[in-house]
């Protein structure tokens, strides 16, 4: 059962139905929803190698990395 706000779910474009196969015995890479990882702001913060990058959505729709 899901949590979010349907008006929010039908915003996000629809998640594969399989994840990409990672090769070898590599585990599977995790999978979310844009609507979960950002959350109803629409932007998320990531932390890597130092460096802090914004994950948005435009205006558009579409996603956006920035550092």
């Amino acid at each position: 059962m899901s949590t979010e706000p349907h008006d929010a779910a039908r915003a996000a474009p629809a998640a594969p139905t399989r994840p990409p196969q990672a090769g070898g015995n590599a585990p599977a890479p995790r999978q979310w929803t844009s609507v979960a990882l950002l959350g109803p702001a629409g932007e998320a913060f990531i932390e890597h190698a130092d460096a802090l990058y914004r994950l948005r959505v435009t205006s558009t729709g579409k996603l956006i990395l920035t550092k």
